[in-house]
C-alpha cells in the first residue's frame, strides 16, 4: 500500500495533499539548516543566500511600489553595519502608517514560493529527480529569508492605527453577532 493510499484511508484528501508537499519540502528545509549553519561560519557564505536576499528585498519593493510608499533604494550587497551583516535593503521616501506594516511585513509573501513550488510538483505523482535538485537549492533560501529582520518590525508598527481598526470591527462583529442571535432566539 502506498503511503498517498494509507494517507487518503484515515485522512481527508486535502490533508494527505499538505503531507506529500511537506515532504517535498524536507529536503529544501534540512539545506536551509545547513545554510544558516555554514553561514555562521564565515562571510563568504552569505553567497548562499543571495537568491532568499533577493527575493526577501523584492517583496519589500513591491508591495512598497503598489501601496505607494515610493522605493527609493534597493541593494543585495552584503555590508557590514556594527557587529552584524546587512544582506540587503529597500529605502522608501513615502512610508506611512497605511503602508508600513504591509510594506515592512512583506517577506511574509516569500513563503507564497516554496508552498506554489511545492503543489505544483506534487499535484501529479512524483519522483524526487535531478529538476527537483535544482529546485531544492533554489527553494532552500526562501526558508531564510521569509521573516522580516528587526528594522522591518520596527518600521512595521508604524501602522498601529491598523489595531485600533481591526479591534473596532472585531467589537462591531460581536455586537452584531450577538444581536442578531437575539432577534433569531426570540
Amino acid at each position: 500500500m502506498s503511503w498517498l493510499a494509507g494517507c487518503a484511508s484515515h485522512l481527508p484528501a486535502w490533508a494527505c495533499g499538505l503531507g506529500e508537499m511537506l515532504l517535498y519540502l524536507v529536503p529544501s528545509l534540512a539545506l536551509a539548516f545547513l545554510i544558516w549553519m555554514v553561514t555562521r561560519a564565515h562571510p563568504v557564505f552569505f553567497l548562499f543566500s543571495a537568491v532568499g536576499t533577493f527575493c526577501h528585498e523584492l517583496a519589500h519593493f513591491s508591495v512598497g511600489l503598489l501601496l505607494g510608499a515610493e522605493p527609493v533604494g534597493f541593494t543585495i550587497i552584503p555590508r557590514r553595519n556594527g557587529r552584524v551583516w546587512e544582506l540587503g535593503s529597500v529605502s522608501f521616501a513615502n512610508l506611512r502608517w497605511y503602508n508600513a506594516a504591509p510594506a515592512a511585513l512583506a517577506p511574509f509573501l516569500v513563503l507564497f514560493v516554496p508552498v506554489t513550488v511545492a503543489w505544483w510538483r506534487t499535484r501529479a505523482p512524483w519522483h524526487f529527480g535531478p529538476a527537483d535538485l535544482a529546485l531544492t537549492l533554489l527553494l532552500a533560501p526562501q526558508f531564510l529569508s521569509f521573516w522580516p529582520s528587526p528594522v522591518d518590525w520596527k518600521l512595521s508598527a508604524r501602522s498601529w492605527p491598523y489595531l485600533l481598526i481591526i479591534a473596532a470591527g472585531g467589537l462591531a462583529y460581536c455586537w452584531f453577532q450577538t444581536s442578531l442571535f437575539r432577534f433569531v432566539k426570540g
